[in-house]
């Protein structure tokens, strides 16, 4: 699992504010599920060590069947690392029967300032071979899209 998938994008917020997005509960529920999902953090715990559980579910399981059940996604998430206002490391285990799921995948969150918004560069290590590379770019892209939605304008 040496595979690498990798997105990016210009917010026109400032890294602080992208940070703080990355950080609380309720804004990641509502911008991190991309399009044709939803989720819902059933655990919390934001400092290195720490981490949460997110369930996805598809809005329509019928063309899309979920990892850990035909409609959803659930997707165990440690942060290894937080910089201020400057990066985001995760670690994410899928729950899934299927072994082309299996392993830890890392997400590494890099912000950096381009001119008045912020730089956000999402690069996924280690990336399952069950999930398709195409599908899971676009799925990082649609995400920061939801992210720049979310924060353009509160920062």
């Amino acid at each position: 699992m040496d595979r690498t998938d990798r997105a990016s994008r210009v917010i026109a917020a400032s890294q602080a504010t992208v940070y703080g997005a990355l950080l609380d509960r309720e804004s990641l529920e509502t911008w991190l599920p991309p399009d044709g999902m939803r989720g819902r953090i059933e655990r919390w715990d934001p400092r290195p060590g720490g981490g949460f559980r997110m369930v996805l579910t598809y809005l329509d399981p019928a063309g899309s069947p979920g990892k850990s059940s035909d409609a959803t996604d659930v997707v165990e998430v440690g942060f290894a690392e937080l910089v201020a206002p400057e990066r985001v490391v995760q670690r994410a285990v899928f729950e899934a029967d299927d072994p082309a799921y299996a392993g830890t995948m890392t997400m590494t969150w890099q912000l950096a300032a381009a001119g008045d918004g912020t730089e956000v560069t999402v690069t996924a290590t280690d990336v399952p071979p069950g999930i398709d590379r195409a599908a899971h770019e676009a799925g990082i892209a649609s995400s920061l899209a939801n992210l720049a939605s979310y924060v353009e304008g509160t920062g």
